[in-house]
């Protein structure tokens, strides 16, 4: 796969078109069927090379999240692809429901996540991955498991974010695999600042992104990525109970092997939603600069931001934005 560094706009707040991006394009599969076959259907396409002990990266959610992915999706999703993986996740930075191992482990319980082992990854330590040609760091640290597994199955719910603007898979990995304590601080509080979240904007988006890649160039060619776009709060997973109510339709499943085209391609089609559909999710994007995000992982040479846009609804056929979100219909909480 060839990924090309000719990113020029490093304003998070502006959003790039697709016809003003240049260089290669990667491959992004398209699923509308938000339902566990649909998951299935997907994780198929983009599974080459995932193999040996196998971790699957997920967002567990607080207590009762109401957003999170349907645990019989990934239940299913074990049972008939990965039989032998572990679900891995490190605790919160901030104080509340997983903050420790302790409470963390209840949550997963109160939550449903009992089907698979669940391993926290900062449970018994952390571990320093390098972050090659990075400004804000030459390591990251991570949850001390993480170097047990061959292969990462990166599983995202993809909504907004309440400091990251979005968060997708880059921010699955960039955040949720360093370790609670050491690592997490590096990415969000600046140094001798008592303000636990003091790094915003530009610079956040740049450290998220720069963990990622530690833990992408870790992999190697053995990670794959999912962005489940559904129930999209302006809030993440971490809200909980407390998350905005969802006013964003539901798009479907996407997944590649790009993690930069799969992000870009998910912001894309909420764009592409209309201002009637995405203005509360695009407010938050872009005023949190969250778009620096995707210009900052061109850089850092982490994938493309073209691609095509494949419908394995309809015999891959390739598809446009537009065609993607043509279906949406207005959001409705399930029962």
């Amino acid at each position: 796969m060839e990924f090309v560094n000719n990113s020029t706009c490093k304003d998070g707040d502006i959003y790039i078109p697709f016809e003003k991006r240049e260089g290669p394009e990667s491959v992004v599969y398209f699923t509308r069927d938000l339902s566990s076959e649909g998951l299935e259907k997907i994780y198929k396409r983009v599974k080459e090379n995932i193999d040996g002990k196998i971790a699957i990266k997920l967002h567990t959610g607080e207590p009762d999240g109401p957003n999170i992915i349907p645990r019989p999706w990934v239940e299913n999703l074990i049972k008939k692809e990965l039989p032998t993986s572990t679900l891995v996740e490190t605790n919160a930075y901030y104080k509340g429901k997983r903050y420790t191992t302790e409470d963390h482990r209840e949550t997963l319980k109160i939550n449903g996540w009992t089907f698979a082992p669940v391993d926290i990854m900062d449970e018994h330590g952390t571990v320093d991955l390098p972050v090659k040609g990075g400004k804000w760091f030459d390591h990251m640290s991570m949850g001390k498991s993480i170097t047990n597994y061959d292969s990462l199955v990166v599983l995202t719910h993809f909504k907004g974010h309440f400091s990251g603007g979005f968060g997708g898979s880059n921010k699955n990995i960039g955040i949720g695999c360093a370790d609670g304590r050491i690592g997490k601080a590096m990415i969000h509080t600046a140094k001798d600042n008592a303000n636990q979240f003091s790094i915003k904007k530009e610079e956040l988006m740049e450290r998220i992104s720069e963990s990622s890649k530690a833990t992408v160039d870790h992999f190697g060619n053995k990670i794959t990525f999912i962005n489940v776009m559904r129930n999209m709060s302006i809030d993440c997973d971490c809200a909980g109970t407390k998350a905005s109510p969802v006013v964003t339709p539901d798009v479907g499943i996407l997944a590649s092997r790009d993690i930069l085209a799969l992000d870009q391609a998910c912001v894309d089609l909420v764009f592409a939603m209309g201002e009637k559909n995405n203005k509360d999710l695009v407010e938050r994007m872009t005023s949190r600069h969250g778009f620096r995000q995707l210009t900052y992982m061109k850089e850092l040479g982490m994938g493309n931001d073209k691609y095509k846009l494949i419908d394995i609804d309809n015999n891959d056929k390739e598809i446009s934005q537009n065609d993607a979100v043509k279906h949406i219909q207005p959001f409705k909480q399930e029962a």
